[in-house]
């Protein structure tokens, strides 16, 4: 797998779709293997439901969206291109921890004020939709990073991966191990 910087700033990882040769639903084999070794693709595995902010949105804005939603990374996008990537993590390094405190003071209530470009981490590591579970294995591990954006052709965010996602694939080829993640 090769990285390559494009235009947008955005890094992402390009991968030479395969042949599909059958089996389950965005599974495929890889050359020279037989049907009975499916390779599973991000595609199958992604969370299509992304959930995205602009350059200039406040950290409130991020805060109220992570704190009624059940993931942790918002993407950013402008003009429909993927800019960068706001984790909960980043957000509450950012901002006060007196924030709905009894202590709380307008400078903690100001921390809610930055914009979202200043926590942001930019030029994410992305993959295309037909990119491999251990494509996306290998850029988690080599980047210590907990998510990878699901982008298409013109860089606009289609999904996002993250460990979870790869877990809950993996456990569920497991019946095992899926009984014990309790899935």
């Amino acid at each position: 797998m090769k990285l390559n910087p494009t235009v947008a700033g955005v890094t992402t990882a390009r991968i030479q779709p395969e042949n599909q040769r059958g089996g389950a639903p965005g599974a495929r084999t890889k050359p020279g293997k037989t049907n009975t070794e499916p390779v599973v693709s991000i595609d199958s595995i992604m969370s299509r439901r992304v959930v995205t902010v602009g350059f200039d949105d406040t950290l409130a804005t991020a805060k109220s969206i992570f704190d009624e939603a059940k993931f942790h990374h918002l993407l950013v996008v402008e003009h429909g291109e993927l800019h960068g990537v706001v984790s909960d993590r980043d957000l509450l390094r950012a901002i006060s921890p007196f924030i709905g405190s009894t202590v709380e003071s307008a400078r903690d209530v100001n921390t809610l004020n930055k914009r979202v470009h200043q926590i942001m981490s930019r030029k994410p590591i992305t993959l295309r939709p037909e990119a491999e579970i251990a494509d996306a294995v290998e850029l988690l591990l080599a980047h210590k990073i907990s998510c990878i954006p699901i982008v298409d052709e013109q860089f606009r965010p289609v999904g996002i991966v993250s460990w979870r996602d790869i877990l809950r694939a993996l456990a569920s080829q497991n019946p095992a191990a899926g009984q014990a993640a309790g899935t």
